[in-house]
């Protein structure tokens, strides 16, 4: 396959990047950062600096396409963004993509957020979307769009909280930790629906390798068990050495509310239509591996500037 990763070398795309990569596919990455394409070349990775509000040094490789796969986050508005994004996308295809071709596979990047806080019922990938959390309360008419879009074959996957490498989301709490406190959002109770993020790579290549199979569908890209987050602090301060015990923080913006949300969620569709099956310990059981891989990216963000 030809495929276009936005956001390649993000979190989530860098690891989806380099799956595609490993698997035998040609793939293009969107950056903006000069310094970031040496990164991805080095990855084997056809580097295309862009800046995402201007998607015209990718859009002419939609005829040639098999696939596009949304990865940006942390854009200024990226409800504006992700809307403007699929907009693009569709006049590209209509305008350029040679008749009687298959359909291009677009894959959009959501969260597991959008179930909302429930701390007594079990969710899956298809139960009906109600209470999502305040902050990502937009994201589900984006799925819907997405998966209903009749010029392309669109899929949504819903990564939980992600960890390993350099942390993603907790990467403040594994700072503060390493500063000698523990101190976190929630209440007492919480759990973690959590993925590794090479094993949500893996989600990632399985769709987009089978686009034309498992159009139409939303999965949640979770482990099959959650964390409990009582658990994974009392932990962090054992494997960081921090001074115990660990502190729940009140949160103070929608961000921090949804930091707290506790979503009981069984997935079913991405080991059903996709063979996937998380292979990487949890976020409790792997902690000291996970916080000494993030230390070492400190570590090296360190050497880079002396």
């Amino acid at each position: 396959m030809k495929v276009i990763v936005l956001g390649a070398s993000g979190f989530i795309g860098l690891p989806v990047a380099q799956a595609l990569s490993r698997a035998g596919h040609v793939v293009y990455g969107v950056t903006r950062s000069e310094n970031k394409a040496k990164l991805l070349a080095a990855e084997e990775i056809i580097p295309i600096v862009a800046d995402y509000s201007d998607p015209s040094p990718w859009l002419g490789h939609i005829p040639t396409l098999d696939a596009i796969i949304d990865t940006v986050g942390g854009t200024a508005d990226l409800r504006t963004f992700s809307g403007a994004l699929v907009d693009n996308v569709v006049s590209a295809v209509r305008a350029h993509r040679p008749q009687g071709c298959a359909k291009l596979t677009f894959i959009a990047t959501s969260g597991t957020w959008v179930h909302g806080e429930n701390r007594n019922e079990v969710v899956t990938d298809t139960t009906p979307i109600t209470n999502p959390a305040e902050v990502v309360a937009w994201r589900p008419a984006l799925e819907q769009r997405v998966v209903s879009e009749p010029s392309f074959n669109g899929i949504v996957i819903r990564p939980s909280l992600l960890y390993g490498k350099s942390a993603s989301l907790f990467a403040p709490l594994f700072q503060l930790a390493s500063e000698g406190k523990v101190a976190w959002y929630g209440t007492p109770g919480g759990r973690y629906a959590t993925v590794h993020c090479d094993d949500l790579a893996d989600v990632y290549v399985r769709a987009a390798e089978r686009g034309q199979l498992v159009r139409g569908n939303i999965f949640d890209a979770t482990n099959s068990q959650t964390d409990s987050v009582d658990d994974f602090l009392t932990k962090l301060v054992e494997v960081s050495g921090a001074q115990g015990p660990f502190e729940y923080l009140k949160p103070n913006n929608a961000y921090e509310v949804a930091l707290t949300t506790t979503t009981l969620i069984r997935p079913y569709l991405a080991k059903a239509l996709l063979d996937w099956t998380p292979k990487k310990a949890g976020l409790v059981d792997g902690l000291s591996t996970w916080y000494s891989a993030w230390l070492a990216t400190q570590e090296t963000k360190g050497a880079k500037t002396e």
